[in-house]
C-alpha cells in the first residue's frame, strides 16, 4: 500500500464531517492538486469522547460513497503505541507510530555499540547533498545519537512489526511521529534516525520530526520563520539522502503535525516542496471541531446558546481540559472573555471571534485555544449537540470545507 504524494490529515473529533472534508479535497483536486484523504483520529480523542475507531472508518468509508470518490483515501491509527494499538488493527490502513515519549531513554550498551558500528562509514567529514554546511561525524557523536534516539526507534520497530503480524506486509502505511518533544531533531539526527528506522526494517513512508517553534493547536506558527525555512529545506534533503543510502521507500516524505494551522509556514512549505518535487503529508486536528462550534454559532438560538455554555464550562474547569495539552497550547486567561460578556455575544461576533482570520478585529486566539481543547464538553452534551449538527448539517459543512480548502491547502499550494 502507498501513500499518494500529496495526502492531508483531516482530524473529526464527532466523525460527522466526512462529507464536507472530502468536499475540500475534491476541490483542490478540481484545482488540479491531488491530495489523499487521511482520516485521522487518536486514542486520546477516542478515550476522551468515548468513542471507538471502527466509527472513524464508517465515516471515512460513507463520504467515499457518497460524494463518489474513487481515488486512494486512508485512516489512520493517529498517535498509537503498543498499549493501544490493538484496538485500531481492523479499522486503519494508516498507523502514526508515536515514539516521542522514549526520546531520551536509553538503549542498551550494546544497541548502541552496534548502531555506531553500523554508521562508522559516515565517520570523519560529512555533507548532505544540497545542504550548505558541512559536518563532522565522530563516535562521540554517534554515541549521543543513538543514546538520544535508538531507543525510541526500537519501539516504532516493535510496534510496526506487531502491526505487520495481525495486517501483513505491504497493507498499511507506517508513520514515524517525533514530533511533540521540545526540541527540534538537527539535519544530522535526522539522517541517522532514518538510518536506525531502515535498520529496524520499518518501510516508512512519512517521518514526523519536530521543528523549532511552537505549533499551538488551532491557531498559527510562532517563530522564526526564517530558521523553520532552513530547518524544513533541509529535513526534505536529508529524506533525499537517506532514501538512496538506506534503501527507505521511494515516497518517504515529511509529515507535519500538530493541530496548529500553520498559516504563515504554508508557503514555505509550499515553495520548497515544488522546488525539490517532494510529496507531503499534513496532519490538522481539531480544526474541524472548531468549524462545527462556528456553524453552531451561526445558526443562532440553541445551537448558539450551546456553544456558550461549552465556553462557560472551559473556563470553570480550565486545568482539567488544558492539562493535557499544556505543551502545544498558549493562552492568557487575562485575554480570555468573560462568561457575562459571552453571554451577550451575537451569533456574527461570536463566530468572527472564534474563526481564524488573523487579521479579523473580532479574533481571540486566546478564546480559540481554549475552544480548542473543550470539545469534551461538547461530548458531554451528548444527543444535544450531536442533534445541531444534524439539524444545521449544511451550515456546519459549509465551515468545514471553507476551512480546509480556502485556509488550509489554498495557502500550501498559492491556489
Amino acid at each position: 500500500m502507498e501513500l499518494t504524494k500529496y495526502s492531508f490529515g483531516v482530524g473529526d473529533r464527532f466523525s460527522m464531517q466526512g462529507e464536507a472534508q472530502l468536499r475540500a479535497i475534491m476541490k483542490a483536486s478540481e484545482c488540479g492538486v491531488e491530495f489523499a484523504p487521511v482520516w485521522n483520529k487518536s486514542n486520546r480523542e477516542h478515550m476522551t469522547i468515548h468513542s471507538e475507531p471502527a466509527m472513524t472508518r464508517r465515516e471515512a468509508d460513507a463520504a467515499v460513497k457518497s460524494l463518489g470518490w474513487t481515488k486512494p483515501y486512508f485512516v489512520d491509527a493517529d498517535h498509537i503505541n503498543m498499549g493501544n494499538v490493538d484496538k485500531f488493527i481492523d479499522h486503519s490502513d494508516f498507523y502514526t507510530l508515536d515514539v516521542a515519549d522514549f526520546i531520551g531513554k536509553s538503549a542498551t550498551e550494546e544497541e548502541i555499540a552496534k548502531f555506531v558500528g553500523d554508521n562508522s562509514n559516515y565517520l570523519g567529514d560529512f555533507t548532505i547533498p544540497g545542504v550548505d554546511e558541512a559536518f563532522h561525524i565522530d563516535k562521540d557523536m554517534l554515541t549521543a545519537i543513538a543514546h538520544k534516539f535508538l531507543y525510541a526507534v526500537k519501539q516504532a520497530g516493535t510496534i510496526y512489526r506487531h502491526i505487520e503480524s495481525k495486517k501483513g506486509r505491504g497493507n498499511f502505511v507506517a508513520e514515524v511521529s517525533m514530533d511533540e518533544v521540545s526540541e527540534a531533531q538537527s539535519p544530522i539526527e535526522m539522517f541517522f534516525i532514518l538510518s536506525a528506522i531502515a535498520a529496524e526494517g520499518i518501510p516508512a513512508q512519512t517521518i514526523a520530526p519536530k521543528f523549532t517553534g511552537r505549533f499551538n493547536k488551532g491557531v498559527d506558527y510562532v517563530g522564526d520563520l526564517s530558521q523553520f525555512a532552513k530547518e524544513f529545506e533541509q529535513d526534505l534533503l536529508v529524506i533525499d539522502f537517506a532514501i538512496k543510502e538506506f534503501g527507505l521507500p521511494r515516497n518517504l516524505k515529511l509529515s507535519v503535525h500538530s493541530g496548529s494551522d500553520k498559516f504563515s509556514i504554508y508557503p514555505i512549505m509550499g515553495k520548497q516542496i515544488r522546488k525539490y518535487d517532494k510529496g507531503i503529508h499534513v496532519k490538522t486536528a481539531g480544526t474541524t471541531w472548531l468549524e462545527e462550534a462556528i456553524g453552531l454559532a451561526m445558526a443562532g438560538g440553541d445551537a448558539l446558546q450551546l456553544v456558550k455554555d461549552i465556553y462557560k464550562g472551559g473556563l470553570s474547569r480550565f486545568e482539567e481540559l488544558c492539562g493535557p495539552y499544556s505543551t502545544v497550547i498558549d493562552i492568557d486567561k487575562n485575554k480570555l472573555p468573560t462568561v457575562e460578556q459571552v453571554e451577550e455575544w451575537s451569533a456574527d461576533t461570536l463566530a468572527n471571534t472564534l474563526r481564524h482570520i488573523p487579521d479579523h478585529p473580532k479574533y481571540n486566539l486566546h478564546f480559540r485555544q481554549l475552544m480548542h481543547v473543550s470539545y469534551k464538553l461538547a461530548a458531554e452534551q451528548g444527543d444535544r449537540y450531536i442533534n445541531l449538527l444534524k439539524q444545521h448539517k449544511d451550515l456546519v459543512g459549509q465551515q468545514v470545507t471553507e476551512n480546509i480548502f480556502d485556509r488550509h491547502i489554498k495557502r500550501l499550494f498559492d491556489l
